[in-house]
């Protein structure tokens, strides 16, 4: 039975194994290196003591996806903005399990005040799925950089899409 959770540290070898897949074979990420287990670690730990919801779809005992929110940028004034994050292991994907994730991220960052949230598509033109799923989720496109990343021998292009929470520019924080 599917269940969405928040993330906990033992399952971070899982969450390793799905990220390293995507970046050893695929262009949503610009890392070209797999982090480890440790690595992978230290960035749960910094995501999650932000505050911020780092979630896990899990069907029996297999991670099958995860996401999270963190912060867009460090600076005071960046704080009611946040960035999405969503990864699905590869036999797990078309079948809703980002929808469901991003709906879950979605309510927690609102319940928690976000006014913004942004996601960064890397190589747009192939990872067409992420467009979809965040256009579909209420988020429009709001940017694209050129040529941004260089991975398996040619430059992919940035995309940003974005999404009000709480009322965005037309509610203050708070209210």
């Amino acid at each position: 039975m599917l269940t969405l959770r928040p993330a906990r540290e033992t399952d971070l070898p899982q969450i390793t194994a799905i990220y390293s897949h995507a970046v050893l074979n695929g262009t949503a990420s610009y890392e070209y290196d797999a982090p480890g287990l440790t690595e992978m670690t230290a960035r749960f730990n910094a995501t999650t003591s932000g505050s911020f919801p780092y979630l896990v779809a899990q069907d029996d005992d297999r991670v099958l996806g995860y996401a999270y929110a963190s912060a867009f940028r460090t600076r005071p004034a960046y704080r009611f903005m946040v960035e999405d994050s969503i990864y699905i292991a590869p036999e797990a994907q078309g079948q809703g399990l980002g929808t469901l994730l991003l709906g879950e991220l979605l309510a927690r960052c609102e319940a928690s005040g976000f006014h913004q949230m942004i996601a960064v598509i890397g190589d747009a033109a192939v990872n067409l799925a992420s467009a979809r799923l965040h256009a579909a989720m209420g988020f429009a496109e709001c940017g694209r950089i050129k040529g941004s990343g260089f991975k398996f021998g040619r430059w992919c292009d940035t995309m940003m899409m974005q999404r009000a929470l709480n009322g965005g520019v037309e509610s203050l924080p708070g209210s």
